[in-house]
Formats: C-alpha cells, sequence, structure tokens
C-alpha cells in the first residue's frame, strides 16, 4: 500500500527521484500515466478491471484510449533518476517543485503549486487541459475502475 507526503524537486532536465519508500512498494516496472486532477498517476500495475471494459462501450473505449496512450515507463539513470516525460510535466504543470503522495494502490505526483491549490479548495478542474481527459477517466466508473 502506498501512502504518505514527499516534497522533492525536478531538476532542469525533467528528471525526478522517487522516495525510497514509495520507490520499494511501486517496484521497478512502474507505470506513468495522466492523473485525474491535473497530476500524474504511478500504478506499479494498471488496474485489471481495464481489460473488462466491452468493446462495444464506444465511449469507455475513448477513456481507456486517453489513458493508454499516455502510459509510460520510466528508465532509471545510474544515480536513481527518472527523466519524466515532457507531455506529462506540460499536463501536470511541473516546473520544479514537486509532490508525491500515496493514495492506496497508486502514488501521485503534483506541481506542488498545484496540489496546494487543490488542498485549499481552488484547484480549478475546469481548466483547458483537465475536463477531458477526468471526464473520459470519469466514464470508467460504471465498471468499477
Amino acid at each position: 500500500m502506498l501512502f504518505g507526503e514527499y516534497h522533492h524537486q525536478i531538476d532542469e532536465k525533467g528528471r525526478i527521484r522517487i522516495p525510497a519508500r514509495l520507490k520499494a512498494a511501486l517496484g521497478e516496472d512502474f507505470k506513468v500515466t495522466k492523473g485525474t486532477s491535473g497530476c500524474i498517476f504511478l500504478f506499479k500495475e494498471l488496474p485489471a478491471k481495464f481489460g473488462e471494459v466491452p468493446l462495444s462501450d464506444l465511449d469507455a473505449q475513448r477513456s481507456l484510449r486517453l489513458f493508454y496512450s499516455s502510459v509510460n515507463e520510466l528508465e532509471q539513470d545510474n544515480q536513481g533518476r527518472y527523466l519524466m516525460p515532457r507531455n506529462l510535466r506540460e499536463f501536470a504543470n511541473i516546473k520544479k517543485d514537486i509532490v508525491f503522495i500515496g493514495v492506496g494502490n497508486r502514488a501521485e505526483v503534483w506541481a506542488r503549486e498545484e496540489y496546494e491549490k487543490y488542498l485549499n479548495g481552488i484547484h480549478d478542474v475546469n481548466s483547458v487541459k483537465l475536463p477531458d481527459f477526468d471526464k473520459a477517466i470519469a466514464g470508467l466508473q460504471k465498471y468499477g475502475v
């Protein structure tokens, strides 16, 4: 189980260090993807229920396409850092200060400023980049995802 809050920074080349406790729980082959509310999700394993979504549910298939098209596997360099893809950094508005949080079956990476807004209830989930992805992921709810 993943839990806790950890404050770190991303370097100028887009590399991050994952907190040791989260890294141990995620393992070596974890996946990163766009998350909801403008964060980045880190999964040890992608939810198995995604495989149960019928091909005939076109809205749910759109959701899966959006989700899976943003999945990446990060490679660790010899100094224990991971290069976070530019498209994910831009999606999450990550510039320098980041916050990792453990959320049960996943970890999340937030731009510190966005996380503070979220905690204070002023996070703009109606901004340009979020509604399509959040709405798409919500479309999988009926499948228990």
